[in-house]
């Protein structure tokens, strides 16, 4: 049995970290966190104000998660228990991450099975699946967009400072 954790960016879809093991301590969803801090810190996005939603699983909850959270300056947003609907994005992310890659290319011998298959379906949700949500284009579009239109304003802005 294995288990998979993931960090996804709620406005562009992006799956930012996740994380495979055979088991499911508070590594797991903190080794997920970490891989979406090293993505953003890497992009040069600052993740301070960032709300990190989830279920009450003790592995949310944990000491060294919560206090994780807050070295960065995100703020946890943690659903009631038993009610998936305060967490949908994950609930979604999950049940396609179920469909598209465990029931597809399942069963696996061993979770580093699992972890490459899930490194292959990641990479293809970012890049080339299209989500209704946000328009029929895929999340990594939509983030590059997200940062055109973004650069465009501040140049934008620094044009109309230097006219000044």
């Amino acid at each position: 049995m294995a288990f998979t954790a993931f960090v996804t960016d709620v406005f562009s879809r992006r799956i930012v970290g996740w994380r495979t093991m055979s088991t499911m301590p508070t590594d797991l969803p903190l080794d997920a966190l970490e891989m979406a801090l090293w993505v953003r810190d890497r992009a040069g996005e600052d993740v301070t104000g960032l709300i990190q939603h989830s279920d009450a699983g003790a592995q949310y909850t944990a000491l060294r998660y919560t206090d994780r959270l807050a070295e960065v300056g995100a703020i946890a947003s943690i659903g009631t228990v038993g009610d998936s609907y305060d967490n949908a994005l994950a609930e979604s992310v999950v049940g396609l991450y179920k469909t598209e890659c465990v029931k597809i290319d399942g069963p696996f011998r061993t979770a580093d099975d699992l972890e490459l298959a899930t490194l292959s379906w990641v990479h293809w949700f970012n890049e080339s699946r299209l989500h209704s949500s946000i328009a029929y284009r895929t999340p990594a579009e939509m983030e590059n967009q997200y940062y055109r239109e973004m650069n465009t304003q501040s140049q934008t802005a620094l044009g109309e400072l230097a006219l000044h």
